[in-house]
């Protein structure tokens, strides 16, 4: 396996090592000593699976307690998957970052606690893959606006479409506004 920096600070891009032939392919997606030798020191308690359709975009979600880091993957599909460092003691404090996940690359992202975190599908369907820290807390849920303008993530949606978001993501809280961790 790989373990990439990425621009936001503790954020890893992960490469699997990838074993295939005509038959197919075999790869990890969880290894505790090699995550750990990278200083992704997880203990997973929830894993979590969803299928969107194109254009959907489901985000900028994070927990104010229960905080969760997520390793998150694709299974079928794209996605352009985005993050938000809300940590006020990080040095890469209110920035975005984004990349592509996909069947093909297989890649993984790892997303420690303290960060916004969504993803827009840019496949016809894709299959998204999550492990969590910790459990799914609904009273703890917030997001932040997928189009904040202080934040300003460049979502790759094509000229005049508008994602297709759920009514908790229409409302979005600003940068401003959303609840930081120390």
């Amino acid at each position: 396996m790989k373990f990439i920096p990425t621009p936001i600070a503790d954020v890893v891009v992960i490469e699997p090592q990838v074993f295939g032939d005509e038959r197919g392919f075999f790869m990890e997606s969880w290894h505790e000593a090699k995550f750990a030798a990278a200083s992704i020191d997880a203990t997973f308690v929830q894993d979590n699976q969803s299928r969107s359709t194109q254009w959907i975009l489901r985000g900028m979600h994070l927990q104010v307690e229960h905080t969760q880091g997520k390793l998150v993957r694709v299974t079928a599909g794209s996605v352009f998957d985005a993050v938000v460092d809300l940590r006020r003691n990080s040095p890469t404090f209110g920035r975005w970052w984004g990349t592509e996940l996909s069947e093909q690359n297989k890649r993984m992202l790892w997303v420690p606690p303290g960060l916004a975190h969504g993803i827009l599908i840019t496949s016809p369907s894709a299959d998204f893959l999550y492990k969590c820290t910790d459990i799914y807390s609904p009273a703890h849920e917030r997001t932040l606006a997928w189009d904040d303008q202080t934040v300003g993530i460049v979502w790759p949606l094509p000229a005049g479409v508008k994602p297709n978001l759920s009514a908790k993501d229409i409302k979005g809280k600003t940068f401003a506004d959303i609840e930081k961790f120390p």
